[in-house]
């Protein structure tokens, strides 16, 4: 089953339509990011949810001590690094190290691809930010990654394309926050809704 994480949550509405959609991760920004959130409102919002999937704090070249304390404080299940951060950076808790794909680069180019455990996540390159851009980016680059290591793709997915991907990629998940808004910061029930239904219909169709 392809998993899937609705990033960048802000609010308890945003929240609940993801996990009632069926949303197996939500992602917190706890770092430089329009998304950022406090510990404490990521903290309330994951406290009132009645059902609970698995909470990833977005993190972008922090601390290792910030980064545990937050996690300890929200009660994460894992952490995602989006930053310049060297393997065996101790998270205290399992990491999705994101890795950054430039047009025309070769799968064995991906810097630090085989120095992070699985899963890793995919994005597109920016020369102007850190974090996620949501810019899509040549999927078919990272198919022999895709092949041998459990990866989310990320960079510009929305209800439209990631059925596509979802088909012809067979990732390990797919991750999406902006491409499900209404606005920055405020989720679309109804993209999110959409989002989710295009991945589970590819599953279905093979």
């Amino acid at each position: 089953m392809v998993r899937i994480k609705i990033c960048g949550v802000c609010d308890a509405a945003g929240a609940e339509a993801a996990v009632q959609s069926g949303a197996d991760l939500l992602g917190f920004h706890f770092c430089s990011s329009q998304r950022r959130v406090t510990p404490e409102e990521a903290k309330a919002i994951v406290d009132d949810l009645a059902v609970r999937p698995k909470i990833v704090g977005v993190f972008i070249d922090q601390d290792a001590s910030e980064v545990r304390q937050i996690a300890d404080f929200v009660d994460l299940d894992m952490v995602q690094l989006h930053g310049s951060e060297a393997p065996g950076f101790e998270a205290g808790r399992p990491v999705i190290k994101v890795l950054k794909v430039q047009d025309r680069m070769g799968v064995g180019q991906i810097s630090g691809a085989g120095d992070w455990p699985d899963p890793i996540m995919l994005d597109s390159w920016s020369a102007d930010q850190r974090g996620g851009t949501g810019r899509t980016w040549d999927w078919e680059l990272a198919r022999p990654l895709l092949s041998t290591r459990r990866v989310f793709i990320a960079g510009g997915l929305e209800p439209g394309n990631v059925g596509k991907v979802v088909s012809a990629f067979k990732p390990y998940g797919v991750d999406v926050s902006s491409g499900v808004e209404a606005s920055v910061r405020v989720k679309d029930p109804d993209k999110v809704r959409a989002f989710i239904h295009a991945v589970r219909l590819a599953e279905a169709l093979g």
